[in-house]
């Protein structure tokens, strides 16, 4: 039997782009490589800078940042959060954790984000908070959103995970909502192998996310010199990272914005190459509004139909290159049945559920092979090969 033959284009692959060596170098020869130590709160500051503030809390995974976010808004058993379908499973486990139901409403064709205009008929009596999701970096209608929930009197908490230094109406994305969860997991856009924050934007949860943060202690103002002693006082969990996983994500976060930067180059590549296959009426490519800025996260291109798909996905195969698709949504999954509901029809979601194709996008791609890339992509799209 012969082994089947490795992608010549993957579609991730983890780069280093600071210091994290020199970092990790010091953790190993110091005396802390627990949680909460020096790294973590240089990696938190540095957060902080890029979003133009906010407490930012590293955590063990966006997952985890999420799950913090559902205890901080009081869901529990018999609430409800609207969401979207469209999205990785963390976003409604948060939540079913808690007790409380993900709320499925449908998403807007253009941006592949929540239709904000779908939000308000999702509203009942048990409607405690709004999650929303920024997809592939691109902000969602926060203005109407932030609206929405304040005349409902709803907590709103973004999604952040594939967000990191995209921006809003001028404003960093994960300073809109009372809380946000960013992702540095290796696939994301600045990494430390697994992790996450939870940025806390209202100075009434500060001190409680703190608590949760240790494990539902007061050892944070313990550390901080404003007890003699900490104890338990709330609920909480072991949600921080340790200080290799912080040692690394701060030499990331000092290189963020250059790494944006050649991200959107490789990504802008794209979309100036498969212009011509958009107009022919092979593809479309993503769509971002004039009042947001992406950060490269990811290129899609939409099939026009599921079938083609399924021939984009074989030729893709057939060459070695990894170009997948992605999220089954939720609301189609057995969890999703079991644990959630919909609000009407999710006739957008299941569509570019199953037309959507992801091309490679990270660091170590070559001009060269993204050309490679490109002049394949064109062919397979346009059924030329």
């Amino acid at each position: 039997m012969t082994a089947e033959r490795p992608p010549i284009s993957p579609f991730n692959l983890p780069t280093l782009i600071g210091r994290e060596a020199e970092y990790i170098s010091e953790v190993l020869a110091g005396d802390h490589a627990s949680g909460n130590g020096r790294f973590t709160e240089l990696a938190q500051a540095e957060l902080g800078r890029l979003l133009g503030g906010g407490r930012a809390l590293l955590t063990t995974s966006c997952s985890t940042a999420l799950e913090m976010a559902a205890i901080l808004t009081g869901v529990g058993p018999g609430d409800e959060v609207i969401m979207p379908s469209y999205t990785f499973t963390s976003t409604a486990n948060a939540v079913v954790l808690r007790g409380a139901t993900p709320v499925f409403v449908d998403v807007r064709p253009d941006t592949l984000n929540i239709d904000e205009r779908l939000i308000e008929q999702a509203v009942t009596p048990r409607t405690r908070a709004i999650t929303v999701v920024h997809y592939a970096g691109v902000g969602c209608e926060m203005d109407v959103i932030l609206s929405t929930a304040a005349r409902h009197d709803l907590a709103v908490v973004e999604d952040a995970a594939q967000a990191i230094c995209a921006t809003w109406r001028g404003q960093p994305l994960g300073r809109q909502g009372a809380l946000a969860a960013f992702s540095f997991h290796e696939t994301k856009n600045i990494i430390s192998g697994e992790g996450g924050a939870l940025i806390v934007n209202r100075d009434d949860l500060v001190e409680r996310a703190e608590i949760i943060w240790e494990k539902g202690t007061n050892r944070v103002k313990f550390k901080r010199g404003e007890i003699s002693k900490y104890n338990w006082v709330d609920v909480g969990g072991s949600y921080l990272p340790g200080e290799l996983t912080a040692a690394f994500l701060y030499a990331q976060l000092q290189n963020a914005e250059k790494a944006i930067r050649q991200r959107l180059a490789l990504w802008q590549r794209y979309y100036a190459a498969l212009k011509d296959v958009e107009d022919r009426g092979f593809c479309t490519r993503p769509h971002c509004p004039p009042h947001c800025q992406h950060n490269g996260h990811i290129f899609y291109l939409l099939a026009p139909t599921t079938e083609a798909r399924e021939r984009w996905l074989a030729g893709f195969r057939a060459i070695g290159i990894n170009a997948p698709f992605h999220y089954v949504p939720l609301h189609s999954a057995p969890a999703g049945r079991r644990f959630g509901r919909v609000s009407g029809p999710l006739a957008v979601t299941d569509s570019i559920a199953s037309r959507l194709v992801r091309l490679p996008l990270h660091l170590h791609l070559s001009e060269a092979q993204q050309d490679f890339i490109i002049e394949q992509t064109i062919g397979i799209v346009s059924g030329s090969r």
